[in-house]
């Protein structure tokens, strides 16, 4: 879409910008892999920032988590794609990412303002809108077992060949996760997981790891009885 026309960012203020500046660079550097001696083992390439709730001055808590996988998915395109312009904003903000779903018309004009959640569909038209990247939405079905048998192999194959960050997100698990990479060995898969839902003073990497807003999750521990939807940008031909 943006091909098309220009797109208008909107007043990013130059406070948020102060803020974002401040932001956490990959955010998983050293963080030791779940199994030492994998079968095969698939991380994103390449720079992104770390958003969170409340990282640039809006407290979003309880309801922001999806916007912020975006924009840390949105960071990555920033810096890995020389289509970008670079004087444009890192991410765009919750209200540029509201507007956007508006003008589109995925969403009515009530939603400007509001704390309605948003999911990986509204990612994939986000990410177009912003950026021109289309989108792949993987939707499986069968929860944590699902994930094992189908979408692991489908994981592998995005971080091989598109190597940008992954948002997933479900009914009964709705909490947005953002995908780094994926370890796979010969008694099932970890997810590298970048959680969105931090709140407080900015944290150094290694403490952020300590504390589990990035880690590596074993797949089988995901809720058994809950959908999936994967949101996997293709962002191969950005790099061409």
């Amino acid at each position: 879409m943006a091909s098309d026309r220009e797109i208008d960012w909107g007043d990013t203020g130059n406070e948020r910008n102060k803020k974002i500046e401040t932001l956490l660079k990959n955010v998983h550097a050293g963080l030791p892999d779940p199994l030492t001696d994998p079968v095969k083992r698939s991380l994103l390439r390449g720079d992104y920032l770390y958003f969170h709730y409340g990282c640039d001055g809006q407290d979003d808590r309880g309801w922001g988590c999806g916007y912020r996988t975006i924009q840390t998915m949105a960071s990555w395109i920033y810096f890995n794609s020389p289509l970008v312009k670079k004087q444009e904003t890192v991410a765009p903000s919750l209200p540029q990412i509201q507007k956007a779903l508006v003008t589109m018309g995925d969403k009515p004009g009530s939603f400007l303002g509001s704390k309605d959640w948003i999911g990986t569909f509204e990612a994939s038209l986000v990410l177009d809108f912003f950026y021109d990247v289309p989108c792949k939405v993987v939707h499986v079905r069968g929860g944590g077992a699902e994930l094992e048998q189908v979408a692991v192999e489908e994981l592998h194959q995005h971080f091989e060949k598109h190597c940008s960050p992954v948002m997933m997100g479900g009914d009964r698990d709705n909490s947005s996760k953002g995908i780094l990479g994926v370890c796979t060995g010969d008694r099932g898969s970890y997810l590298l997981v970048v959680d969105p839902h931090y709140y407080g003073r900015q944290l150094e990497e290694t403490e952020l790891q300590r504390r589990g807003w990035v880690s590596w999750k074993r797949v089988s521990s995901l809720d058994q009885s809950s959908f999936y939807n994967l949101c996997l940008p293709q962002t191969a031909t950005q790099r061409n």
